[in-house]
């Protein structure tokens, strides 16, 4: 699916003023973060006009504190320092600069779009820990898929909480989104293929499976994952087309051990981070783009299901500075 589509179904082209009110949301949204990071690089730019070793010690340290991940703050201060060497930076103004620049650009490598194209319906498996706010995120995503035109299947495949359950129903009344849903306690991948089933039947442009979530790690939750994409193959082959792991921004780097966890056991395509209004952690996202490889295709910065929005690194590369 176009970028130009999510423009219009999350509200991104309606006009200036309306542009520029989304803008204001997520720059409202990440002002936790933005503030952490801002006070962070003050620090180490505060009296500081050359760049020197201990100019470079204390960067390394606010990235670090930041959120932004030991690797990628070990790298980007490694590169800071090659440059300084080659006499490409030679003052914190210039390398204010380049941080937010060399930010922008690990942000840009893993922005991914949503597709929708292929072969319907397009069956997108969505994962994660509880707590995340994985069924909102899924409530919010077929709302807007309804809202667009789209008929949404969703799948109630966590049928460890019941009310995990009941909160989808509710969600796909309001949006007028299909629930498939089992009794507490049943088979999930019964309720994956069950789901797949009626997508199929009821000509679905797209069905949602939302999955359990406890601990990733877990074995026994692991092998329910294989389980469902081996099921989910069997209605559909080439499904799940998608495997949408959800990720809450507030848990810092333990969503980077997450995504490893989750993506050496079902495989992720793409990431769904959460959460990013009420943290300054947010930059965990520069970590997750760095490390992990993986497209991040929406964030969450309210409450609102307008502020579940499609990642576009030069405005959030924008709004986070």
């Amino acid at each position: 699916m176009s970028q130009s589509f999510f423009g219009k179904l999350f509200g991104g082209k309606g006009g200036e003023a309306e542009e520029k009110s989304l803008f204001t949301r997520l720059r409202d949204g990440l002002a936790k973060t933005r503030d952490g990071l801002a006070k962070n690089l003050d620090r180490v730019f505060l009296g500081r006009k050359t760049i020197d070793g201990d100019t470079l010690e204390a960067l390394e340290e606010a990235l670090i504190t930041a959120d932004i991940g030991v690797n990628t703050a070990l790298k980007l201060v490694k590169e800071v320092g090659q440059r300084v060497e080659r006499k490409e930076l030679s003052d914190t103004d210039a390398l204010r600069d380049h941080l937010k620049k060399r930010i922008g650009e690990i942000l840009l490598q893993d922005e991914g779009h949503f597709d929708l194209d292929g072969e319907k319906p397009r069956v997108v498996l969505v994962v994660g820990v509880n707590g995340v706010g994985k069924t909102t995120t899924i409530g919010k995503l077929a709302a807007r898929f309804t809202a667009g035109g789209y008929k949404v299947i969703i799948g109630a495949a966590d049928t460890f909480r019941a009310a995990a359950i009941e909160q989808l129903g509710v969600w796909g009344e309001r949006a007028g989104a299909h629930v498939v849903r089992h009794a507490h306690g049943s088979d999930p991948a019964a309720v994956a293929y069950d789901a797949i089933e009626a997508g199929k039947a009821r000509g679905a442009d797209i069905v949602i499976i939302d999955t359990a979530g406890r601990l990733h790690t877990k074995h026994n939750l692991m092998e329910e994952m294989k389980k469902i994409r081996r099921v989910s193959e069997k209605s559909l082959p080439g499904a799940p087309h998608e495997v949408l792991l959800v990720l809450d921004a507030t848990t810092g780097q333990n969503a980077i051990s997450q995504a490893r966890h989750f993506t050496d056991t079902v495989g992720v395509d793409s990431i769904a981070l959460t959460k990013l209004d009420g943290t300054a952690k947010g930059g965990v996202i520069v970590g997750i783009c760095d490390e992990l490889k993986i497209p991040i295709k929406f964030i969450g910065v309210g409450e609102g299901v307008e502020d579940l929005r499609p990642f576009d690194a030069k405005e959030f590369a924008q709004a986070l500075f």
